[in-house]
């Protein structure tokens, strides 16, 4: 596994830079195309680690798992503001559901 491993994790990055290409053309959010290429990074990260533990290895794939979690909090969208509340009015006529109390005008 751990001869194979490394080859693997450079298909893979080269692979995240396609897909994540592909994911941009398709759905035109560079947000999850951006997503989906960090995600097969770190995929290719802890793959590189499981070839070779070493201080390099594992010094990349912090790298781009520190780079990944900084991104997505930066880019994460706002969020959405509260609606604005309005008290309910004090009284509603059965008759007249549409009207509040100022529609009480009788004849």
């Amino acid at each position: 596994m751990t001869d194979l491993a490394v080859p693997l994790a450079t298909v893979v990055s080269t692979l995240a830079l396609g897909v994540g290409g592909a994911v941009l053309l398709t759905v035109g959010s560079w947000r999850t195309a951006l997503r989906v290429l960090l995600d097969l990074l770190v995929a290719a990260g802890l793959l590189r680690l499981a070839g070779g533990p070493g201080w390099p290895a594992l010094a990349s794939a912090v790298a781009v798992v520190v780079l990944r979690r900084m991104l997505w909090s930066g880019l994460a969208p706002a969020s959405p503001a509260a609606p604005p509340t309005t008290d309910p009015p004090a009284w509603v006529s059965r008759a007249h559901p549409h009207r509040g109390q100022q529609g009480t005008n009788r004849m």
